[in-house]
């Protein structure tokens, strides 16, 4: 027995009538069918305009797919080396390698080449915020009144102060946000490893520098084989190794040894961890000076993943750190991005060992070639300078690896969204709050500057389809057909 017709819409009843004898003298009943209406209504949907109507919608306001990474040129022309002040394209550097953000969101880049120290602010405006365009020296003084000998790498700390790793010089500077610079420490054009405070100190090739949340800064002094630790004071001391004697020993301050240390970074709790370039390995230094190896096998170069000095290493480089106290590590020999966890779990984040290329996807899917400069966000995802394929990657913190920016083996200078962009041996890379990457491109002179991705805004093309589609999602929910609804009347 049907309780509902699909062709009327409508639930049909039963009534009983008289019993009658048909010819063949069997007793049937009668059927009858009186609909009573009442006042309810239901609507029939036209089914085929409102589907049409919620897809037209939905490729309209939920588009699939974001707007790619956009990358300008924040600063430099293109191919051409210079020290030029100005706005954007307008302005030019030399061989820029170290970079820093501030809170503020201006960018200081040590420009290699020229002996200065740039500032850029977010709109572009260049200025030489300390040194005379070149010429080398060690004058202190405030702005052009100074003079660097090839500054390499620069920190910043929270008063907006900026740290500089005055290599040609062997000295440590400090700028203050009013271009005013001092000699932190050194003793300028003289190598060696003595502590002291301010000028009564010395270095050897300083390279990688860091601060910390207490004004601390920490020094790769590369030629010395040390990490220095300087006091906001100038006060300078051997957190750990032995001056000029290269080694792998784990001990506490100078009872421990490195072999020309490069990267250096620091976490929240003060420790500080240390990119072992000549040893293949990963230090940690606790506030306390005493020096572990985190990861590696001391003097074996290699791509093993395991814990502690069950990993190995192929001449890292590049070292940063996350909000959890994981650590990264740019594996420049092995063309790997590393990942070890506090406890000094080593993992392949991204990249295949020993195998060059330029490949996006997950984990040991992608690949790398000669990874360089490392940073992070406050996200969690990991950016690289992915130098000889001139490109800068990005690594989720699940392992998925994505091209930022670059054409994949080309070089150039192009600024574009994506993949449509390209670069020339980028070298440093740095991160503001905003999540902006912003970019040493060393082999072409500039200072590039990569935006997250934003769904774009609507041209006016678009705002047409967006008005069409609230036109066609209208008359697909006003053109339902009511119907009344139909009960059955029984009859005694």
């Amino acid at each position: 027995m049907k309780i509902y017709d699909q062709q009327t819409m409508k639930i049909p009843y039963f009534q009983k009538s008289p019993i009658t004898e048909n010819s063949q003298s069997r007793i049937s009943f009668k059927r009858e069918r009186i609909p009573r209406i009442i006042s309810q209504n239901v609507s029939k949907i036209k089914p085929r305009l409102l589907l049409f109507s919620l897809i037209f919608a939905s490729f309209v306001f939920f588009p699939t797919s974001l707007k790619s990474q956009d990358v300008t040129t924040l600063a430099g022309m293109a191919g051409t080396s210079g020290a030029i002040n100005g706005t954007g394209t307008d302005a030019s550097f030399s061989s820029p390698l170290g970079v820093a953000t501030d809170a503020a969101g201006n960018v200081y880049v040590g420009d290699f080449g020229n002996h200065l120290i740039r500032k850029i602010t977010p709109a572009g405006v260049v200025t030489t915020l300390a040194g005379m365009a070149g010429t080398f020296g060690a004058v202190n003084g405030t702005g052009t009144g100074s003079s660097f000998n090839r500054p390499a790498g620069v920190a910043t700390d929270a008063a907006g102060n900026v740290y500089v790793a005055d290599f040609g010089n062997h000295l440590i500077r400090k700028i203050t946000p009013a271009g005013v610079v001092t000699t932190l420490a050194g003793m300028a054009g003289t190598s060696g490893a003595v502590n002291g405070t301010g000028t009564g100190a010395s270095f050897n090739g300083p390279y990688g520098v860091a601060t910390d949340a207490a004004g601390n800064m920490y020094v790769a002094d590369f030629g010395n084989h040390l990490i220095r630790k300087i006091t906001p004071a100038g006060v300078v001391t051997t957190l750990a190794g032995m001056a000029g004697t290269f080694g792998a020993v784990n001990g506490t301050g100078t009872g421990s040894s490195f072999n020309r240390p490069a990267g250096v970074a620091t976490d929240a709790a003060g420790n500080v961890y240390v990119a072992d370039f000549g040893n293949h390995l990963i230090r940690k230094i606790t506030p306390a000076g005493v020096v572990t190896t985190l990861a590696g096998m001391a003097g074996t170069s290699g791509a093993v993943n395991g814990t502690g000095t069950g990993a190995s290493f192929n001449g890292p480089y590049g070292v940063a750190t996350d909000a959890a106290g994981n650590v990264y590590v740019a594996d420049f020999g092995n063309h790997l991005i590393r990942k070890i966890t506090p406890a000094g779990d080593v993992t392949t984040l991204a990249g295949m060992a020993g195998t060059v290329g330029a490949v996006n996807g997950t984990g040991t899917a992608a690949s790398f070639t000669n990874p360089f400069g490392v940073t992070t966000d406050d996200a969690g995802n990991v950016y690289v300078a992915d130098r000889s394929n001139a490109l800068i990657r990005k690594i989720t913190p699940t392992g998925d690896v994505t091209t930022l920016a670059g054409m994949a083996g080309t070089v150039g200078a192009v600024n574009a969204n994506g993949t449509a962009a390209s670069f020339n041996l980028p070298y440093g890379v740095a991160t503001d709050a905003a999540r902006n990457v912003y970019v040493t491109d060393l082999g072409n002179h500039l200072i590039r500057k990569i935006t997250p991705a934003a769904i774009p805004i609507p041209t006016m093309g678009q705002w047409g389809l967006i008005l069409l589609g609230l036109i066609m999602l209208t008359l697909g929910v006003l053109g339902m057909k009511k119907e009344p609804l139909l009960v059955e009347n029984r009859q005694n």
